[in-house]
């Protein structure tokens, strides 16, 4: 019966409920619907347009067709242009890359790690250089 309450939670917060939501078992809809409005759709430390930015990131990098269509009209719903939605489908793709190569190439961690904590101290130090 509880799955019922949350079904009509869900109608109200989006007009209807995706019947991929209706195809959960009841628990895992339940526990995808209280995290989906108390963090992804709640005013959170991350603007909403953001949030969305990120999922459509990450849905690229997992080539989800679903997830990068919910992302990017969501993302457009919160205010991004096509612009910001290029960018940040390119950000996906450039850290898949980067993924990619690092992990192939079984770079040592702990080399990486001070490498990439030298160039923070470095760019910290060198405002004027072109990362800053």
């Amino acid at each position: 019966m509880a799955i019922q309450a949350t079904y009509r939670e869900i109608e109200q917060t989006l007009g209807l409920v995706p019947e991929w939501i209706r195809q959960m078992p009841e628990g895992g809809a339940s526990g995808f619907w209280t995290v989906a409005r108390d963090f992804w759709l709640a005013e959170t430390k991350i603007p909403n347009k953001y949030k969305e930015l990120i999922g459509l990131a990450v849905s690229g990098a997992t080539r989800c067709k679903y997830c990068a269509l919910f992302h990017t009209e969501a993302a457009r719903l919160f205010g991004a242009s096509d612009e910001e939605i290029a960018e940040a489908s390119l950000m996906g793709a450039l850290t898949m890359m980067g993924s990619t190569f690092i992990n192939a190439q079984q770079i040592d961690y702990e080399k990486f790690r001070q490498e990439t904590l030298d160039i923070v101290r470095y760019v910290k130090e060198h405002p004027q250089s072109k990362a800053a």
